[in-house]
């Protein structure tokens, strides 16, 4: 029975339903970026943060530069199980995401930063009664992103820019029986019938490397246009903790258990225009290579035939659109307006009750001198209601789901120049 639970890990891990990205993706690292619905990201440079999506808009800048964000997220994720009648309303709690940055030019046509970030993040906590119990838990996930960078002004128009990512992540899920609980036996032989005792539990940490590069390409100081893009992330989760408790799938209650895992590249095209002294405009284009995301296998010498799971998934690549504007009020306050599109990327499950999202942004910068500024960004994020069904691995009948999620996404950012 544990075969299927396992799977449950790997999707609820990655499921970054709070990061509301299509799949797992985590797109809040400035906010300014968030003040615009992350339009433009690729070509605006207004800050270090760009360090994040295009390399080699660091060339933009002409002073060294010190950023550092706080976002909260603050979603509202509620689930109904129409097969049994029972909500799980709230799933995913509140949870502050950091992020800063350093940019500094270099004498010549050299420019190097450096940025740690949140690359993946989750944080999913159901009741632990439901009937569904075995699909849906408590799930934490926390990961850390450092980027260094550099970026080289080719000719006075255009600029290119690589860097090298190591992600550090670190998962802690539990799930509970739920309605299988007659199946399992405890210690004594004696069926345990509560839906609300743990199922199985994972704890387990890894590193993962990759790169990413860009180029921008500037027609002039009003027009120009930014290409990013960010290798795949190859995750191996090869010293986890999986407690399969009174289940039969393992040799023991708790073995070691490996669980591979290779996160999809993406690529972005953006474009900035002042169209006035005070007026801007910015657009984004993102395409993911979630296609790539075939399956997820899980394996340990001391789980029966050596295979913990295995699941196949239904992804296809995904893109995002975003349109955003800027104006200049005066010396010290800008504004911000952004829109996006972000398109449903796989199949909806309990874990990952993935839709199509749609982001409504607003922002503000306070420009106190000339090297103090203080940006803040507020978002929408509104799912579209969401159908599926999902089958327990002892069920014949699948469950029929109902989803619907909002999250009210908040950031403050401080940027110094030196």
């Amino acid at each position: 029975m544990n075969k299927k639970q396992y799977s449950l890990i790997a999707l609820s891990v990655f499921a970054a339903t709070q990061a509301y990205g299509a799949g797992f993706q985590v797109s809040e690292q400035s906010a300014s970026g968030l003040g615009r619905a992350f339009a433009g990201d690729a070509a605006v440079a207004d800050n270090a943060a760009v360090l994040a999506r295009n390399p080699a808009a660091m060339m933009r800048f002409d002073r060294a530069q010190l950023s550092g964000a706080l976002t909260l997220i603050d979603p509202d994720v509620d689930v109904k199980d129409r097969t049994n009648n029972e909500y799980a309303k709230d799933v995913a709690p509140m949870k502050v995401v950091p992020a800063g940055f350093y940019v500094s030019p270099q004498e010549g046509k050299w420019t190097w930063g450096i940025g740690l970030f949140t690359t993946y993040g989750i944080a999913t906590d159901y009741p632990d009664d439901i009937q569904a119990g075995d699909l849906a838990g408590d799930t934490d996930l926390l990961s850390t992103n450092l980027n260094p960078a550099i970026a080289y002004q080719v000719t006075p128009e255009l600029s290119l820019g690589a860097g090298v990512n190591l992600t550090y992540a670190k998962a802690k899920l539990t799930r509970h029986k739920g309605a299988l609980a007659p199946f399992f036996n405890d210690k004594t032989g004696v069926s345990s019938n509560n839906p609300s005792d743990k199922s199985i539990g994972l704890e387990g940490e890894t590193f993962g490397y990759g790169w990413n590069l860009g180029a921008l390409y500037e027609i002039n100081e009003n027009h120009r246009f930014g290409v990013g893009y960010r290798s795949k992330l190859d995750l191996d989760f090869d010293d986890g903790t999986f407690d399969s408790y009174d289940s039969d799938r393992a040799t023991s209650a708790s073995v070691k258990g490996r669980l591979e895992l290779s996160l999809p590249s993406y690529w972005e095209v953006s474009g900035f225009h002042q169209l006035t002294d005070a007026f801007a405009v910015h657009y984004s284009y993102q395409h993911t290579n979630w296609s790539s995301f075939t399956e997820l296998r899980a394996t340990s010498d001391q789980c029966k035939d050596k295979l913990c799971f295995e699941k196949n998934e239904s992804y296809k690549d995904n893109d995002r659109w975003s349109i955003g504007s800027t104006y200049q009020f005066n010396q010290h306050w800008m504004g911000r307006l952004g829109f996006a599109y972000d398109e449903q990327a796989g199949e909806a499950t309990l874990s990952i009750p993935d839709a199509d999202r749609y982001w409504y942004a607003t922002g503000l910068t306070y420009q106190y001198d000339n090297d103090l500024s203080i940006d803040a960004g507020f978002a929408i994020v509104r799912s579209r209601k969401g159908n599926f069904n999902e089958k327990s691995e002892w069920k014949t009948k699948a469950y029929n789901f109902e989803s619907t999620g909002t999250a009210y996404i908040s950031s403050v950012q401080l940027n110094y120049q030196f």
